[in-house]
């Protein structure tokens, strides 16, 4: 276990399961506080978790509450959060300053995965990672960076649908971060199940996910994505999502939107534009891949029986 700083807070369930060498699952918050529409946020917020310990796993979410880093949340303080309707976006380049000035808000992948490595956890579940910004290369996502320098496995729908999927992986490539197929070779699509942009490798099994990454980390390595389809019964075909992702990118260039106001207001049109399709599935793939890294963290912990629901307060 790494020695902490002293503004970060983990919950009591959250202490007790590193002390013991338990399996914990990292969760991130701008979903909470920037990616749905209340009341949704908290319901999902609150679902995911007991998706987690119904693997038998434990949850930590992580945000910021009054500048402090909060590593496992109870219901009061998600609740706090999701209704703060001034939280702010965290990156990992926010998040001293938001420390330094007493802020809250919700981390996003790349501000997840840096406390999330200090906190010694190993993997995180979110929805798509950012990448790599349509017609503009300098444009990238501090998401990649940060995959390069935390050991952390990293269980999401491949990359967010907006963005250049292509320049995304090969910006990953440079990074040496191993981008692996959950049962595919198909590089989902966040919204839909393939890019048509194949994967060097894929794993059929939650085990075959924590040899592979504990090989790359003994190697030097250090984020390890997998990526998983969204649920077949949700999942958005690609020519409909490319036709509404165009129609949204037109809109955010001429109303002279960019940086991190671009995805926030790129997801809100694209689920405008398709009558709720893309949030119900991102609903679904959310919690499809909460599943999935449970059994990952399960499967790191290989002393640790299995026992089934884990109650909030275990």
């Amino acid at each position: 276990m790494t020695d902490l700083a002293p503004y970060i807070k983990l919950s009591e369930e959250v202490r007790s399961a590193r002390r013991m060498g338990n399996a914990i699952v990292a969760l991130e918050s701008t979903v909470i506080t920037h990616g749905l529409p209340r009341p949704k946020n908290l319901a999902l917020a609150l679902e995911l978790e007991a998706i987690v310990r119904e693997e038998g796993a434990y949850p930590a979410t992580i945000g910021l509450l009054d500048g402090r880093v909060m590593v496992g949340m109870e219901s009061d303080e998600l609740e706090k959060l999701a209704k703060d309707e001034s939280a702010i976006k965290l990156s990992s380049r926010d998040l001293g300053g938001a420390i330094a000035g007493s802020k809250s808000g919700g981390t996003t992948v790349a501000g997840t995965l840096r406390i999330a490595a200090q906190a010694g956890l190993r993997v995180f579940a979110t929805g798509g990672l950012g990448g790599v910004h349509r017609g503009s290369n300098w444009d990238v996502s501090a998401d990649l960076g940060e995959l390069a320098k935390q050991p952390v496995i990293v269980v999401c729908a491949g990359a967010k649908s907006i963005l250049d999927l292509p320049a995304t992986l090969e910006k990953l490539e440079t990074l040496a971060v191993p981008v692996i197929g959950y049962r595919t070779l198909d590089f989902p699509a966040f919204y839909s199940a393939k890019s048509g942009l194949k994967l060097n490798g894929k794993v059929e099994g939650p085990l075959e996910a924590v040899e592979l990454a504990k090989s790359h980390w003994q190697l030097g390595g250090q984020g390890v994505v997998i990526a998983q389809p969204p649920p077949k019964e949700s999942a958005v075909s690609r020519k409909d999502m490319e036709a509404w992702t165009k129609q949204a990118l037109d809109e955010a260039e001429k109303e002279g939107i960019s940086g991190q106001e671009s995805t926030p207001f790129l997801l809100k049109r694209v689920s405008e534009l398709s009558d709720g399709q893309s949030l119900e599935a991102n609903l679904a793939l959310l919690k499809k891949n909460a599943k999935l890294a449970a059994k990952i963290a399960q499967g790191m912990q290989p002393q640790v029986k299995h026992t089934g629901l884990i109650p909030r307060n275990a």
